[in-house]
């Protein structure tokens, strides 16, 4: 089964230039590297396109037939990647997304079952 993940960073992520990154000691800094890197190397796991920061999201809704555009996220968490993972189960997606950095500095990781609707 596929399981995409999406990885929100929390409404102050510790990016990287971000004052949060910049308060974090030099070796959590490349903790995080080094973990996000051993993610891509998991059996199973195909990487989604890295997702810009979110001060640089457009959101598009159409209301009254009209496409209304506002700078920023739709949630105010900003999604800050995706991966989809191949796994038996879900618990193995719950044992990945727990080793992913955003999870543990504020953010949370969405587990849903990657599914075909037409």
């Amino acid at each position: 089964m596929k399981y995409v993940l999406l990885i929100y960073h929390g409404p102050a992520p510790p990016v990287p230039g971000s004052d949060r990154w910049k308060a974090l000691p030099a070796a959590e800094q490349k903790a995080i590297y080094a973990d996000y890197a051993e993610l891509g190397k998991t059996p199973g796991v195909t990487p989604g396109l890295p997702l810009g920061l979110p001060n640089a999201a457009r959101t598009v809704q159409v209301r009254n037939g009209k496409p209304e555009v506002r700078d920023g996220t739709y949630l105010s968490e900003g999604a800050g990647g995706y991966l989809v993972f191949e796994a038996e189960n879900m618990d193995a997606a719950v044992a990945l997304a727990a080793r992913i950095p955003a999870a543990r500095v504020g953010g949370a990781i969405e587990i849903r079952p990657a599914e075909q609707y037409w």
